[in-house]
């Protein structure tokens, strides 16, 4: 119980450190070029994505699995884990009009 509270605590603390990138993320997100895949990262709703839209996925990602990393070694539980339960956080939190994966990998709009 108490790792669940602890991983919860870090994928909450996780989404608030978002907001660095939240300008990027959420001008992307709104016009529909990235989306919350079910990795638990972000990716390109279309294909091919711009250069720009490829460097913001991949600085997003790398924050979010450096920090998938220290949660998972921190509460002791997978990367995987801590990754599917900031999916499951991101989807609750997407705003309507935007898009996330569903367990297939197909993009849905919210």
């Amino acid at each position: 119980m108490m790792t669940m509270k602890k991983i919860f605590t870090a994928i909450a603390l996780m989404m608030l450190l978002q907001n660095a990138w939240a300008i990027d993320i959420r001008h992307a997100k709104a016009e529909g070029l990235v989306g919350e895949a079910n990795t638990g990262l972000i990716a390109a709703v279309q294909t091919p994505a711009s250069a720009e839209v490829r460097a913001l996925i991949a600085s997003v990602n790398q924050k979010r699995k450096a920090q998938f990393q220290r949660t998972a070694k921190k509460t002791g539980v997978t990367v995987a884990q801590v990754a599917n339960r900031f999916y499951e956080l991101a989807v609750q939190k997407t705003a309507s009009g935007h898009f996330y994966q569903d367990a297939s990998g197909r993009w849905k709009k919210k």
